[in-house]
């Protein structure tokens, strides 16, 4: 395995998108099927690993980045529900250096002096179904999942059948409007005792508490939920009209006063140190709970603190979930097997013995590439050692030399692509092999069209995967435009098998209506190495339509030139970034593609950001110097939720400079250049918040 330190950019990328790929699976199986295929220790380490590399790498942020979402979308059945403040997840610590980093981040953000106290309340994170409350005048109105984060589903009257949750707030004025956020679980004894009867009643059994509490609180029949023993813990809020509170540990006091159950080993701590002991302690005291939890969460306790911190991607700034470490075990490796992306990139897999880890069978797990192969001696046949924790999960930690068969041969990596047969090269530099079969390459040019047609690409409805499998192989389509060109081809896929003259109908109106695409998606939707939704939308709003986008990009060819130089500086790409995109212009074969794909559609130009104000909106902004009303983080996210670009240096292009204490050489060249130059009193009256 490849620490993310030393990765290449190349493998960067293909690692990230594997991750996405495989952290979207197991969301889905979890969050909308109750079903998960690992332990919580397992997916925490995928997130764990995907963060990783984006912060190393923070240009190869894909748009499908687990960092940008949580859980998956709703299933049918249920009522869609909009939440009013969006239901984000946690990042994640596994040791105490991770821990005291989370607090480091805290006093930078907020300017504090490093030796600081962050008081913060730290509470078992108990492992269920996430649920929201919403309380109006007191009495309650509706409960909801989480789902994506964003939207989840209506189970209103599953949550009122539970005896833990309060129809009514009768201890004092509540306010007009209140959610409660929280987390419901079900006991192990209550839930051995349930399976025990419905063992009895020759009933399928449920695999753990987490699972039952989901699948019970998701029934169609409120009655069914009602029949199972289903608890619930509050530990947050979401929105809020109405007095409020000063602190979190305040809160959880009027949790109480109305009548919520909250967790009895919350504690409020005076420092970090203090955190930790209770970590520790609720650690040993782990297997003799009543329910499941996986770890310990702290909450910098002050409120004003929270809202200054605010959000990053998909997780509060404010917030921190302290996993407990997960399991190894040792199984036999049957065979490895290569697998082909659609950059060509050959990742080697384990093939595994089925085992079970810590209640999940693990029957496959990444080998990354040659070299780890090598570093590590993994051979056929060898008995390996897997870890469900770390950075990669599941992951071959290493052989198991007194059980290597005497017979056993290095392995030696493939020199050509198993799918296609062409020569298979490494370039110099990079850990990762190729194969150079490009577009001839059916395992490349299935990849690259299906993400063309996935859903953060262009989204058609009724074009899956094994569609454009079975056009593909068919020949009715061969490159990204083909997919407009199908209504030619209406009777040729009404004689498929599974197809009619309806369907054919559907495909074809869904189509059409992606034939008019916004700038940003239709960037991501080409595929370009590095090139995910944030630098596709980074892109988009840098450059406002596709001509001028194409333009700059093939005049960057020229690393010298004001082009390359306007690219590169764009907070967030990168010279590696920079010249994956001049490398996709300069082959002509992509050129050709864009001007068919041009002849097929309309391209619209990147419509700004829906926060987007209109003094900063599409402005390009550099911050240089110390300020002293908030920190250089607090100050780029507050611009680029108004809708600005932050730079990292000044050009002809950047609007405003705004100066603090201290500015350099940024305020020296903004005077050489003419760009206006703001002190942190007009940054602030610009903003609205002097």
């Amino acid at each position: 395995m490849v620490p993310p330190e030393e990765l290449t950019p190349e493998q960067a990328a293909e690692e990230l998108a594997r991750l996405a790929a495989e952290i979207a699976r197991h969301d889905q199986l979890y969050h909308q099927l109750d079903a998960p295929e690992v332990s919580d220790a397992d997916y925490d380490a995928l997130v764990r690993r995907n963060a990783a590399i984006e912060m190393r790498f923070p240009g190869l942020q894909r748009p499908d980045s687990p960092s940008l979402r949580v859980g998956a979308p709703v299933a049918a059945g249920f009522t869609k529900v909009t939440h009013a403040r969006p239901m984000l997840s946690l990042d994640n610590a596994f040791d105490e250096a991770g821990v005291h980093e989370f607090c480091a981040r805290v006093r930078r953000f907020l300017g504090l002096p490093a030796d600081a106290p962050i008081e913060v309340v730290a509470e078992p994170k108990i492992d269920g179904l996430s649920a929201s409350l919403r309380y109006e005048k007191g009495r309650f109105v509706r409960g909801a999942t989480r789902g994506d984060g964003t939207t989840g589903e209506d189970i209103t009257a599953n949550l009122r059948t539970l005896a833990d949750i309060p129809q009514s707030l009768v201890d004092g004025p509540p306010p007009a409007v209140l959610e409660v956020r929280g987390e419901v679980y079900m006991r192990r004894d209550e839930f051995a005792e349930m399976n025990a009867a419905r063992a009895a009643e020759g009933k399928p059994l449920f695999a753990n508490p987490r699972n039952a509490a989901a699948g019970s609180t998701r029934q169609l029949d409120p009655a069914i939920t009602a029949s199972r023993p289903l608890r619930f813990f509050a530990y947050s809020w979401g929105e809020v009209e109405g007095d409020g509170w000063d602190t979190h540990w305040q809160f959880l006091e009027r949790l109480k006063g109305w009548g919520f159950p909250v967790n009895p080993m919350a504690q409020l701590c005076p420092t970090i140190d203090d955190a930790l002991a209770l970590y520790h302690r609720v650690a040993a005291e782990r297997a003799t709970l009543p329910y499941d939890i996986d770890g310990v969460v702290y909450k910098v306790n002050r409120v004003d603190w929270q809202r200054r911190l605010g959000f990053v991607g998909r997780a509060p700034r404010w917030a921190l979930a302290h996993k407990f470490p997960a399991e190894q075990a040792e199984t036999r490796l049957n065979d490895i097997t290569i697998q082909v992306g659609r950059t060509g990139a050959m990742t080697p897999v384990a093939e595994l013995e089925p085992i079970t880890v810590g209640g999940v069978v693990v029957s496959r797990a990444t080998l990354h590439n040659e070299d780890e192969i090598a570093r590590k001696d993994i051979r056929i046949g060898d008995w390996v050692v897997i870890q469900r924790a770390g950075d990669v999960i599941p992951q071959v930690v290493n052989i198991v030399p007194d059980k290597r068969p005497p017979d056993s041969r290095p392995y030696e990596f493939p020199d050509h692509c198993p799918a296609c047969g062409s020569l298979a090269i490494r370039e110099p530099g990079e850990a990762v092999r190729r194969c150079t079969g490009g577009l001839i390459c059916p395992a490349q040019r299935l990849e690259r069209l299906r993400h063309f047609v996935s859903r953060d690409a262009f989204d058609i409805e009724g074009l899956g995967g094994k569609h454009i499998a079975a056009f593909l192989r068919d020949k009715l389509i061969e490159t990204p435009a083909d997919v407009f060109r199908l209504k030619d081809k209406t009777t040729e896929i009404e004689e498929r098998e599974g197809w009619g003259k309806q369907s054919v109908a559907n495909l074809l109106a869904a189509i059409e209506r992606r034939r008019e695409i916004p700038l940003d998606r239709f960037i991501y939707a080409l595929g370009i190495r590095q090139v995910g939704q944030v630098t596709a939308r980074l892109l988009a709003k840098c450059y406002g339509s596709f001509d001028a986008w194409r333009d700059a990009m093939i005049a960057a060819e020229d690393p010298t030139g004001a082009a390359y130089a306007d690219l590169d500086n764009i907070e967030g790409i990168g010279p590696s970034v920079a010249t994956d995109i001049v490398a996709f212009f300069a082959e002509q074969h992509n050129l050709e593609v864009l001007e068919d794909l041009r002849r097929e559609l309309t391209i619209e130009d990147f419509a700004g950001s829906d926060g987007a104000s209109e003094t900063l909106g599409g402005k390009t902004l550099v911050f240089t110097g110390t300020l002293e009303t908030m920190t250089r983080s607090e100050a780029k996210a507050r611009a680029e939720a108004l809708g600005a670009k932050v730079a990292a240096s000044v050009s002809k292009n950047t609007d405003y400079v705004v100066v603090g204490a201290d500015a350099g050489s940024k305020a020296k060249k903004a005077a050489e250049l003419g760009v206006t130059v703001l002190s942190e009193t007009d940054w602030l009256e610009m903003i609205g918040e002097a």
